[in-house]
């Protein structure tokens, strides 16, 4: 990555955009507690929605996109329904051709979970990672001074 910022992902105070997670029973597995697949799918809804708040331009670049490339998840503590999911979000590093956002999964005002995933430009044409423009990335560059 040319561009990286260290936060500690466990404090709330580092995360900018936020997205509530309604929990379901379902989430848990058999010791009681949520399971690490729910997991990923709470980061997933938080990601989803803050990369389509800082999304691409497409009518400027309408081949542009993004696609998860990796995906790594820190289990701090367990967590159990029910209740809501908050999940704070925040860029952390802008490579040549691909960008890495972090996460944190909060309940009840206690990390339980911190993950970060990397996510490739690539050309919806030629279905090939490419290096972004220079004005997509210096978008990117504004988020991650923030």
């Amino acid at each position: 990555m040319s561009n990286e910022k260290k936060f500690d992902l466990k404090n709330p105070g580092t995360y900018q955009y936020w997205v509530d997670v309604s929990m379901r029973y379902s989430d848990q597995d058999e010791l009681g507690h949520v399971n690490n697949v729910s997991y990923a799918a709470y980061i997933e809804a938080g990601r989803a929605e803050y990369l389509l708040s800082l999304f691409i331009d497409n009518d400027k670049h309408p081949n542009l996109d993004y696609l998860l490339a990796n995906l790594s998840i820190n289990f701090i503590q367990e967590c159990h329904w029910p209740g809501t999911i908050q999940v704070g979000c925040r860029l952390t590093a802008v490579g040549s051709k691909s960008i890495t956002s972090s996460y944190g999964v909060f309940k009840d005002g206690i990390c339980r979970a911190t993950a970060d995933s990397v996510n490739v430009f690539f050309d919806k044409k030629t279905r090939q990672s490419v290096i972004p423009p220079a004005d997509v990335k210096n978008h990117f560059l504004a988020e991650l001074s923030k």
